[in-house]
């Protein structure tokens, strides 16, 4: 009991820390970057990406971290809901804008013949517009729920009790539970679809792409990887984690809501599972781009004066 208490409470932290240090080491990044440069569309996509991730850092993992060391119950019923609240948002945030990014990056190396050619400028165009659309409208749906419950939550209907450790909360009715897979876990899998379709349309422009060469290139100069092709490699990685993890997170996600009885085991690793991306995403972002070594505060300082 002692070992496996204190393996879960290192395991936490270690998750935390990693995921506020990149997160944040890339956010900053990226704004001080903005204000001398415009940001690339990847780039803006980036950067929200790191900043969903960072909202599900804090207010997932700590919350867990606290309950892990026996700091339970600490939230009263208004509180625990808006640290759920906030946690959908960025959620739902972080999966549509890993899709944004992958179908961006698909649409961008995509052949000039193809029929995404006429499109490539006006994606990158729109894209700031598409990623606020996308904060606005999880905000208004996740606030829906939130409103919804708070009004029903004295009704007899709602008798499922929730227990997070940090806190619990009255469970929603069958109707809640039903807008909720309509408007909330519908678009999460359509998303996850779009993403799995994108990251194999890049693969295989990008073996396609590689064959072309073979055939009319020898061995030379034009066997060096192209900038398009790093920055399509990158995100591939970055996107193939997020799938990985996310199957994971889901798939023991769905054996907790089967099982009526909770392994502890299970129980902790499906949270350390769900934080996975979130707090190393951006350890796998940075290990395939070329301004790590500019993102100490020393660089960044003498930059701004």
């Amino acid at each position: 009991m002692g070992f496996r208490n204190l393996a879960i409470k290192i395991l936490f932290l270690s998750q935390i820390t990693s995921g506020i240090l990149g997160n944040f080491s890339l956010l900053i990044y990226y704004l001080v970057y903005y204000i001398q440069h415009a940001l690339k569309p990847t780039d803006l996509i980036l950067m929200h990406l790191m900043a969903s991730n960072a909202l599900i850092v804090l207010f997932t993992g700590m919350p867990h971290t606290l309950a892990a060391f026996e700091i339970k119950q600490f939230l009263n019923d208004l509180g625990c809901r808006l640290i759920l609240y906030i946690q959908s948002v960025g959620r739902s945030v972080s999966v549509s804008t890993t899709c944004l990014l992958s179908v961006f990056q698909a649409i961008t190396i995509s052949h000039r013949k193809s029929c995404f050619k006429d499109q490539k400028v006006n994606a990158a165009k729109y894209i700031g517009c598409c990623i606020f659309s996308l904060w606005v409208l999880f905000v208004i749906i996740h606030f829906i729920f939130f409103a919804y419950i708070l009004v029903k939550r004295n009704s007899k209907n709602m008798t499922r009790n929730r227990n997070f450790e940090y806190c619990s909360i009255r469970g929603g009715d069958d109707i809640n539970a039903s807008l909720y897979t309509a408007l909330v876990v519908c678009p999460e899998i359509f998303f996850s679809v779009l993403i799995a379709w994108s990251s194999v349309s890049m693969i295989v422009i990008l073996y396609r792409h590689k064959q072309t060469f073979q055939h009319i290139h020898s061995n030379t100069i034009y066997s060096r990887i192209s900038p398009e092709s790093r920055a399509t490699q990158k995100i591939l990685v970055l996107v193939c984690t997020f799938l990985a993890f996310y199957t994971i997170s889901s798939v023991l996600q769905g054996c907790i809501a089967l099982l009526h009885n909770h392994n502890w085991w299970l129980v902790n690793i499906t949270r350390l599972t769900s934080l996975c991306f979130p707090s190393f995403g951006p350890f796998v972002l940075m290990n395939h781009c070329t301004f790590v070594p500019r993102l100490s505060l020393i660089w960044m300082w003498n930059k701004i004066t």
